[in-house]
């Protein structure tokens, strides 16, 4: 029988097929403009719904899942670092794929594309807005209409995030497996031989934590103080399309979980615990000289954006014009990653 379960395993989670999904906090940029990609500034922590019964709306416990502490407009991005085998993981803000733009839904799609394709995309900043671009995802509270969810619905209905993950077909996974298995042969052979420079076969870690339900019983009544979704500023980032048949991956979802999100003041009356302390201030992150970064792979094609998508407005449409001062990173403090333009080469006399 095919384990669904959900894990905890430190701040990531991890979903059934080897997904590994983790939230990172980070700097809010302008929403003017195109920006580098901002820096992880540490984990959000990730608990439990089913281990505070008392404490949480009824509602959380229906819907079961995990929940996370954010502030209001705080940005955050999401890492897929650690993904052991190839999936599809479909992310939802407020049950609103971010990649397409449509309703949530249980199948993987096409066309327009709904999913993105991991370990090939390393993270997810945001909602596919344009070409090569995201727009950065902010926490907002719902029932302003400021959330993706409310811009695309005309409902705030569920907030949160949502993930869901599909394997690779059987047959197109062992297949996979034995390609790694041959290339992991090959690096052997070549460091036995005293090659060098070859990158070791990782192993898949072990889960950790307890599992993460879909649902649990319904605990005491109390009303939601929830948040959700919307959008900030600009960034360079591509959202890569899919260059496997869709007959690749499984027809039904491995696993799923929704991400509740809490503000601080709820999390400490949940959980008992201190929030995080408020984001770093992102003039004095930048006049300190560290780093921004570019990432880009020459060998994936950018998926196009969505009309509903690349016509959602910012949050400061909403709650206003963002008075935190902003300074440019220097080009020095843009580091860039993965397939980076390399220096000139100079010529000389023949």
């Amino acid at each position: 029988m095919t384990d669904t379960t959900v894990r905890i395993d430190g701040n990531t989670l991890r979903l059934p097929g080897g997904a590994a999904v983790r939230f990172v906090r980070t700097l809010r940029l302008p929403e003017t403009g195109t920006h580098p990609l901002p820096p992880g500034l540490g984990e959000f922590p990730i608990r439990r719904i089913a281990d505070h019964p008392d404490t949480v709306p009824r509602e959380w416990l229906a819907r079961g899942g995990v929940m996370l502490p954010v502030y209001l407009r705080e940005a955050m991005w999401l890492s897929f670092a650690g993904t052991v085998e190839p999936a599809a993981l479909q992310v939802g803000v407020g049950k609103v794929c971010a990649v397409s733009g449509k309703p949530w839904s249980d199948r993987l799609s096409r066309n327009p594309q709904n999913y993105v394709v991991l370990p090939r995309q390393p993270w997810l900043d945001g909602i596919n807005s344009g070409k090569g671009t995201v727009r950065q995802f902010v926490a907002v509270p719902l029932g302003l209409g400021a959330t993706v969810e409310g811009q695309v619905t005309g409902e705030e209905t569920w907030g949160g995030v949502q993930l869901q993950s599909f394997p690779l077909s059987e047959p197109r996974l062992a297949e996979w497996r034995e390609e790694e298995r041959r290339r992991s042969e090959r690096q052997r052979m070549t460091l036995s031989a005293g090659g060098y420079g070859a990158a070791m076969p990782m192993a898949a870690p072990a889960p950790g934590g307890g599992p993460v339900p879909v649902a649990a019983p319904a605990g005491r009544p109390r009303a939601a103080a929830a948040m959700g979704l919307g959008v900030g500023g600009s960034m360079r980032q591509e959202v890569y399309e899919d260059d496997r048949p869709i007959g690749d991956w499984a027809e039904e979802p491995a696993g799923r979980v929704f991400v509740h999100l809490v503000t601080p003041p709820e999390w400490r009356r949940i959980t008992g615990e201190a929030p995080p302390p408020s984001p770093v201030d992102r003039a004095a992150y930048t006049q300190a000289g560290l780093p921004w970064y570019d990432y880009y792979d020459q060998d994936a094609q950018d998926l196009a954006p969505t009309d509903a998508l690349e016509g959602v407005q910012p949050v400061g449409d909403w709650l206003g014009d963002d008075h935190e001062p902003w300074q440019d990173p220097a080009p020095h403090q843009v580091k860039p990653l993965k397939d980076a333009p390399g220096k000139p080469v100079e010529d000389g006399d023949w």
